[in-house]
C-alpha cells in the first residue's frame, strides 16, 4: 500500500507541476510546434488579438528563455558565494518584469495570468508589441526593433539606451534573422 500511495502521489506532483522544459529542436519552428500543439494555439490566438507574427513571437521566446517556462535570471553573489538574489525579476517564457507583467494584467483584466503559461506570456508579448507599436510607430513584423523595445522599455528605446550597446545590437540582429528563419520554416510547413 505504501508503494502504491507514493506513486500516486508522485503521479499527481508530476501532473500538476507542468513541463516546462525545451522543446528538442529550437532550430526548427515546425518541430517545436509539432511537439507543443499548445505553443501553436496560443501564439495563433495571441496574432489575432494583437497581430503579432507567430514568427515574432518565437524568435522573441527563443532569445528571452530559449522556450523554457520557468526561466529565471541567473543569481548575483557577493563576493562570489554570498547569495544576493537575482539579477532582475524577469520570469518565464517571455522574461516579463514584476511590474510589467503586474501593468499588463491591470490593462487587460487578466488577474490571474501567470509568465510561466505560454498562453499568457504569448498574450503579454503581444499587448506589449501591439503597444509598442501604437506609442513608438515599430512595426509588428520588425522583430528586431520590437525586441530592442522589448528588451529596453519603450522609454529607454525612445531614448536611445539600445545605441550603445554593441552587444544588444547583435543579439537583436540575431532576433530578425531567426524571425526570418521561422517565418520561412512556418511557410514550408503551413503553419503561418
Amino acid at each position: 500500500m505504501g508503494k502504491v500511495l507514493r506513486l500516486g502521489v508522485l503521479l499527481l506532483l508530476v501532473s500538476c507541476g507542468g513541463n516546462y522544459s525545451a522543446p528538442r529542436n529550437l532550430e526548427n519552428a515546425c518541430d517545436i510546434l509539432d511537439e507543443r500543439p499548445k505553443y501553436h494555439d496560443a501564439m495563433v490566438r495571441t496574432e489575432q488579438r494583437w497581430g503579432i507574427p507567430i514568427h515574432v513571437q518565437m524568435a522573441t521566446i527563443y532569445q528571452e528563455s530559449k522556450f523554457i517556462g520557468n526561466a529565471r535570471t541567473p543569481r548575483r553573489f557577493a563576493l562570489g558565494i554570498i547569495p544576493m538574489g537575482r539579477q532582475s525579476s524577469a520570469y518565464g517564457y517571455s522574461q516579463a518584469l514584476d511590474g510589467t507583467w503586474d501593468d499588463y494584467r491591470d490593462a487587460t483584466g487578466q488577474r490571474g495570468a501567470r509568465r510561466n503559461q505560454i498562453d499568457d506570456a504569448t498574450d503579454f508579448m503581444g499587448w506589449y508589441m501591439d503597444g509598442t507599436e501604437r506609442k513608438l510607430g515599430i512595426s509588428k513584423w520588425d522583430a528586431e526593433n520590437q525586441y530592442l523595445a522589448y528588451h529596453e522599455g519603450r522609454t529607454g528605446y525612445q531614448r536611445g539606451s539600445h545605441q550603445e550597446k554593441a552587444w544588444l545590437l547583435r543579439v537583436a540582429a540575431e532576433v530578425g534573422q531567426r524571425a526570418k528563419l521561422y517565418q520561412n520554416q512556418l511557410a514550408a510547413c503551413g503553419k503561418l
